[in-house]
This record gives C-alpha cells, structure tokens and sequence, in this order.
C-alpha cells in the first residue's frame, strides 16, 4: 500500500471537499498529502486555464497548511490529455485516493462520464467519493448526536478481508464505532412459500449466515479491541440495504469488484447504487 493520501482537485466545491477530507484522513495517518489538478475546470484560454489552474492549486495547498501546519502537503499540476492514467497510476502510489462527486449520480470535475467509469473500475487502492457540501447539507451533522460512525457492506460471497481492514484501521483511527452490515435473502425457492411461514422460520434460515458474519468479523474484533464494532444482519436487496444504514454514517464502506466486460472494467450494481444515492463519503476497497 501507499504511503500518502492523494486527492483529486480540479476547483470545484466538490474537489475542495475532498481535499478537506483527505487532508483529516492524512493527519490522522501520519501520512504525506498530495493534491492532484490534473486539469483546470474554467472554461477559458488554454494558457489562462493553465495559469488559474495552477494559481487555485498554490491556494488550495496555502490553505490546508494553514489548517493544518504539521501536515506535510505536495502537490502536482498535470496535463489534461490522460485524467484517466494519471489518477489509476496514482492510485499505485496511494493509501487513499480522494475524489469530490457531486449530486446523486451525477458525477462531476474527475468523474466525467467515460472518465469516471474507468477511474472507479481501475483504482487500484481504496478510493474515497466525497460530496459537495450542499450536496450534504440535510444530513445530521456531527454535532446533532444522531450519526453511528462507520459503516461496513460485506458481502460474504466474494473475498472481504481487504474492506474489512481498510475499515477497522479507518474507524481506529477516527475512535469511532463501526457497524458492519451484510444484507441477506430467503433461499431460493421460499419465495414461493407463504409470508407468515416465511417469517416464523427468518431466525433459522438466517442463522447460517449470520455465524459466516460472526466468524469473518471475529479477528477484526479481536485485533482492535478497544473499538466498539457490531454486527448487523439485514434482510432485503444489498444496494438498498446500504442506502439506508448509511443515512446516518460518516462514512460507508465497501468492496469495489472489478469486472472486466468488452468495454472495459466495470463496478458491480451493489456499487453503483451505493455511489449514486449515498449522501456520506463512500470508501471503495478494490478486489478481484
């Protein structure tokens, strides 16, 4: 893994909201932080956008230091050719990768149609979706006493032990409480059953998969000790499960497949509905 946090900056709110994120993120790793413009987002000149560019990077790098002056800050002006390469080649040199999106689904600034498909379908270390702050701005805030911390999707069917530990060290590091969640259906065929019977058998059908819950969190529990981290198994569709458990996070976690097709690499569906409708940060944890 990396050994410093890299954010996306390319001037909007949404950017400057993950540079905000990822510079807290930083500190709290004891890390180096680097803010990437790989491309100025005025519609002007080419020499006037470079210059504003380059003008908005200096003041964003003057402001983190300003906020936070033990932090050690790089930063970077790249060509606008390849967005693409050069966020999936920092992604290599990452802990964390920070992007700003903005509105429910409509991802801007980096995440530009084609452009955002492929970055989210080729970071190779967690990558973290912040939101615009008026994209936020109906959620409690941390002083309001109604978030729970993070919150973890797992999926017990594919590899989980990489999102489980981006997680934990995550929550760890914040000393907040981590809710880990795995959403979980009848099995097939009870579909056909009446649902009163389904409901009076729920306990049993559901207990094998709430033991595989309790054994691959276990460890995790075992390591971190001092963290207070529970289980919850849900019943109902992934991707709407997680919507709604994540209401009140500040921060959802979950693992990023990445699927090859013929156009190329893409997430799973679990994935984009989380992306598209979760108001809180979103951490993607790549696995294959």
């Amino acid at each position: 893994m990396g050994r410093l946090v890299i954010a996306g900056f390319d001037g909007s709110d949404a950017s400057r909201a993950a540079v905000e994120w990822a510079a807290r993120e930083a500190a709290r790793r004891e890390l180096p932080l680097e803010i990437l413009q790989a491309r100025p987002s005025r519609p002007l000149g080419t020499g006037q956008a470079e210059g504003w560019g380059r003008e908005q990077l200096a003041a964003q790098v003057d402001a983190v230091r300003s906020r936070l002056p033990g932090l050690e800050v790089r930063a970077a002006h790249l060509p606008d050719d390849d967005a693409v390469g050069a966020l999936e080649a920092a992604s290599d040199r990452a802990a964390v990768l920070v992007l700003g999106s903005r509105g429910l689904g409509a991802l801007r600034g980096f995440l530009v149609g084609s452009v955002g498909r492929q970055v989210l379908g080729k970071a190779r270390c967690p990558l973290v979706l912040v939101r615009a702050p008026s994209d936020t701005a109906d959620r409690p805030g941390p002083d309001g006493g109604t978030e729970r911390g993070l919150v973890v999707g797992l999926d017990l069917a594919h590899p989980c032990q990489e999102v489980l530990a981006f997680a934990f060290e995550t929550a760890a590091l914040r000393g907040a409480p981590l809710t880990v969640v795995h959403a979980w259906g009848p099995p097939a065929g009870t579909e056909y059953m009446h649902f009163g019977a389904i409901g009076g058998l729920e306990d049993e059908l559901a207990g094998p998969e709430r033991r595989a819950l309790e054994e691959a969190v276990r460890p995790w529990q075992e390591r971190y000790p001092e963290l207070a981290a529970a289980t919850e198994l849900l019943r109902g569709h992934a991707g709407i499960t997680l919507v709604d458990a994540a209401a009140t996070a500040e921060l959802l976690v979950i693992g990023a497949r990445h699927r090859r097709s013929p156009v190329g690499e893409h997430l799973g569906a679990v994935a984009h509905a989380v992306i598209h409708h979760v108001r809180c940060p979103v951490a993607l944890v790549p696995y294959h």
